[in-house]
């Protein structure tokens, strides 16, 4: 009998209850907690959830059937399991006891919100030191724009643009991103000194790029994209936004391990704006918390996306700061290990403020 998919929401997050751990249980072994969990059970095109708390899950399994109840406990394990540090060889390391900011240095003539500011080597270079000294933890280079309607650039093309730019930011010894879809350009980006591919095909652009992953060792990130840049936007459909996406990536992770991939290699990123409609990106935005049953650390990139735009009437992508803040902060607080960010500095003093309040929820 087909019983359809089950997925495990951890909900009810909040700081502080370290006193009292028999109601509340950890995501990914850091200082969140939930206090109740929803089962979502899909089979076709119907959907179905309940919420069970904390305190009665053992009982709720116990009435499951032994297939159902084994794959529910793989789903929670997956939430509470620890997401191990990722150590890199000039010593730095991502170990997650805090959020991570990802600095976007697009080298590109036409990307959406900043094409053509930093498409020379030198401004590149500048850009990229103002970000690690407003507290960047990454800098995630890009040579090629995907926003909606972008046209592919060859891999030469992509190389001429980022590898003089990666060369001189391995002399300032920081974690390097290269953003690309392309086997070539990331196997060139890694030998110039990058050390973390950032793929929003999920290395399934080219079959190449997974062996270039593998061989390499080094972290990936996976997103989610329906369809190309070309396309992605003309009119993106789901049966079920939330859960297509959580399954195309569940199909990604597996697969990955499968070809060779260490699991604690691998990040995710449901890919906001990337084939979503506004309201397909607030969903996701809304139920970040689901991914965390992946078992991986996550990644959102909210930062001056045209979403936020069409909520605040912003036009302009650089005037969308605020409204960026609010969806990352909104995602921190649900757990999400990594926000790629445009406005390095603000998105730090934000989190800043907010761990100091966290810092004192056990006062009383």
């Amino acid at each position: 009998m087909n019983t359809g998919n089950f997925y495990v929401q951890p909900l009810g997050l909040l700081r502080g209850c370290s006193d009292f751990e028999t109601s509340f249980r950890r995501v990914a072994g850091c200082g969140l907690y939930f206090s109740a969990l929803k089962i979502i059970r899909r089979l076709g095109a119907e959907v179905s959830c309940e919420i069970v708390s904390v305190v009665e899950w053992e009982c709720y399994l116990e009435k499951q059937p032994d297939t159902e109840a084994r794959e529910l406990r793989k789903l929670l394990q997956n939430i509470e399991r620890v997401r191990p540090a990722i150590e890199f060889q000039n010593g730095l390391n991502l170990n997650w006891d805090r959020p991570v900011l990802q600095g976007v240095l697009n080298v590109t003539p036409d990307s959406f919100s900043d094409g053509g500011s930093f498409d020379d080597v030198e401004k590149s270079l500048s850009h990229a030191k103002q970000m690690l000294s407003s507290g960047a933890d990454i800098i995630d280079v890009g040579g090629e724009t995907t926003k909606p309607g972008a046209v592919t650039v060859s891999e030469g093309m992509e190389e001429e643009r980022v590898l003089p730019v990666i060369k001189k930011l391995k002399a300032l010894n920081c974690l390097i991103s290269i953003d690309s879809r392309k086997p070539g350009v990331m196997r060139a980006a890694l030998g110039a000194g990058a050390q973390i591919i950032n793929d929003v095909s999920a290395l399934e652009y080219d079959p190449e790029s997974i062996h270039v992953a593998k061989d390499a060792e080094v972290p990936v990130i996976l997103m989610h994209a329906q369809g190309t840049p070309e396309n992605m936007q003309d009119d993106p459909t789901y049966d079920h936004a939330v859960l297509d996406i959580y399954d195309y990536l569940k199909a990604r992770i597996d697969h990955c391990v499968t070809a060779g991939i260490r699991k604690e290699n691998i990040i995710v990123d449901p890919g906001i704006g990337f084939g979503k409609t506004v309201d397909h990106n607030l969903q996701i935005l809304a139920n970040i918390s689901l991914f965390h049953s992946l078992g991986v650390p996550l990644l959102i990139g909210v930062s001056r996306k045209s979403f936020i735009g069409k909520i605040t009437g912003e036009t302009e992508p650089d005037k969308r700061v605020s409204g960026s803040i609010a969806a990352a902060q909104h995602c921190i607080e649900q757990g999400v290990q990594i926000v790629r960010v445009h406005d390095v500095e603000e998105t730090r003093k934000a989190i800043s403020v907010y761990r100091s309040i966290i810092r004192q929820t056990d006062t009383i």
